[in-house]
C-alpha cells in the first residue's frame, strides 16, 4: 500500500491572523525569518515572516528547504524501530552485538540508545548538575566556522564519545546524548548491509513521497528553494555575522542532518503519529515517555494546561530551528523552520529566544491562546 501523501499542498485554509501575528513576533524578537504550516480541524495554513536572507526584502518560500536538526532523530527512531518490527533487530538486545568495533558496554541497549538512557557521553559535549561543561567537539566561536566544511566520520565521533567517562551505568538515568544516534545510525547499516541514507529514502522518504527531505551525508549544500541561516559570534572581542547556509553537516551525523520542509515534516509526522509506519504496539513505545524530561524513543511527550497530550521533536543549531509537533492521531500539525540572523545574541539568549518562539505557537496551534505547559527542550548545544 502507497503511503504517499493525498494533500499535496493543503494550503488554502482559513485566514489565521493570530498565526501571521506570532510569526511578526517571533522576527521582532531577533529572528531573520519564519515559515510555519498548520494543519487542523479548521484546514491547511501555512505563512512566513520576516526576510529570505540578509539585505534582501523577499520573505521566506513557504516550501523552501531547510536543515532541521535534531528532528531528524524521530525519522532514525522510526527506521530503527521499523527494523525492529521486522526482526532484524532486538528492542531490548545489546547493542555490542552488531557494532563489536566499539566494545560497547553489553547493558546498552537499542532502546537506551533511541531513548537516551545508555549513558554515552555526547560528542558535542556534556552539561552536569553542578554546572560543569565537559566539551567535546567544537559547536561554537571561530573553531566552529573555522570547521565548516570539515567531514567528521561517524565511527570518529562515536570513539571520541567512548574516550570520555560515561555519564552513568546504561539504563540508570536519562541524558540527551546525540552520539546514541550515531550510533543508531551505524547499527542500521551494520544489520542491513547498506547505508543509512538508502534505508531511509527505501523505507521512509520514498514510501510518504517525501521529495524535499534528503539525508546530505558530507554535502554542504541546501537545494533551493531556501532561506538563509546566519551566525552571530565574538571573535577578539568584535561581533561578527557569518552565513553557514552551506556547511558540512557530517558533524551532527544521524542526530541531525537532515533537510527538509514544513510539509514534508507534517506528511511524515502526521503518518508516524497515525500508526501508518509503525505497528501499534511499538508506538505505543515509542509514545511512553521516560519520567526525566518526558522523552520516548525519538520524540518528546507533553501535556497541556487543556489536558491534550503533544508529541514533537524539535531541533536546531547555529543558524537554523525547526518545530514539528502533533496530537496523537495526527489529525493536528506544526511543523516550521526558523533562520537566526544578525542579532548579538549569545547562546543562552538564542535559545531562550527560540523557546519563547515555540511556545507562542504552541499556544496558538494546540491550546486554543491558553498558555501550555512548558515545552520540553534537551539542554543541548545542538538538538
Amino acid at each position: 500500500m502507497s503511503l504517499a501523501r493525498t494533500d499535496q499542498n493543503a494550503v488554502a485554509g482559513p485566514e489565521r491572523p493570530e498565526l501571521q501575528q506570532a510569526l511578526q513576533e517571533i522576527v521582532d524578537s531577533g529572528f531573520a525569518g519564519v515559515q510555519l504550516r498548520v494543519h487542523d480541524e479548521r484546514g491547511g495554513w501555512v505563512g512566513s515572516a520576516g526576510v529570505r536572507k540578509l539585505g534582501e526584502s523577499a520573505k521566506p518560500s513557504t516550501d523552501g528547504r531547510f536543515r532541521i536538526g535534531s528532528s531528524t532523530k524521530t525519522f532514525t527512531a522510526t527506521l530503527v524501530l521499523q527494523l525492529v518490527a521486522e526482526g532484524t533487530l532486538g528492542l531490548d538486545a545489546p547493542v555490542a552485538d552488531h557494532l563489536p568495533q566499539f566494545q560497547l558496554d553489553r547493558r546498552i541497549t537499542v532502546r537506551m540508545l533511541l531513548q537516551h538512557t545508555s549513558g554515552v557521553f555526547n560528542f558535542t559535549g556534556e552539561y552536569y548538575e553542578d554546572g560543569t561543561f565537559a566539551p567535546g567537539i567544537p559547536w561554537q566561536g571561530p573553531e566552529f566556522v573555522a570547521n565548516q566544511f570539515h567531514t567528521y566520520p561517524p565511527e570518529d565521533l562515536v570513539r571520541l564519545a567512548l574516550s570520555k567517562p560515561a555519564r552513568f551505568a546504561p539504563g540508570a538515568d536519562w541524558s540527551y546524548s546525540n552520539t546514541n544516534y550515531v550510533l543508531a545510525k551505524l547499527l542500521v547499516e551494520a544489520v542491513t548491509g547498506r547505508p543509512y541514507a538508502e534505508e531511509m529514502q527505501r523505507r521512509i522518504l520514498g514510501p510518504l513521497g517525501l521529495s524535499g527531505t534528503s539525508v546530505p551525508g558530507t554535502s554542504p549544500e541546501v537545494p533551493a528553494p531556501h532561506a538563509h541561516g546566519y551566525y552571530t559570534f565574538q571573535d577578539a572581542g568584535q561581533w561578527k555575522t557569518v552565513d553557514l547556509t552551506r556547511y558540512n553537516v557530517s558533524w551532527i551525523s544521524a542526530a541531525g542532518d537532515m533537510i527538509s520542509t514544513t510539509e514534508d515534516l507534517h506528511v511524515f509526522f502526521s503518518a508516524l503519529m497515525a500508526g501508518k509506519l509503525l505497528p501499534a504496539p511499538l508506538l505505543a513505545q515509542m509514545r511512553t515517555p521516560h519520567p526525566k524530561l518526558g522523552y520516548g524513543l525519538g520524540l518528546f511527550v507533553q501535556e497541556t494546561d487543556g489536558g491534550g497530550t503533544v508529541f514533537h521533536h524539535n531541533g536546531g543549531f547555529f543558524g537554523w530551528a525547526a518545530l514539528m509537533y502533533g496530537t496523537a492521531d495526527g489529525s493536528t500539525t506544526l511543523t516550521a523552520s526558523l533562520t537566526t540572523g544578525d542579532a548579538e545574541l549569545d547562546f543562552a539568549a538564542t535559545a531562550a529566544a527560540f523557546q519563547q518562539a515555540q511556545q507562542r505557537l504552541v499556544d496558538a496551534v494546540f491550546c486554543g491562546g491558553r498558555q501550555p505547559a512548558p515545552a520540553r527542550t534537551d539542554g543541548q548545544s545542538a538538538h
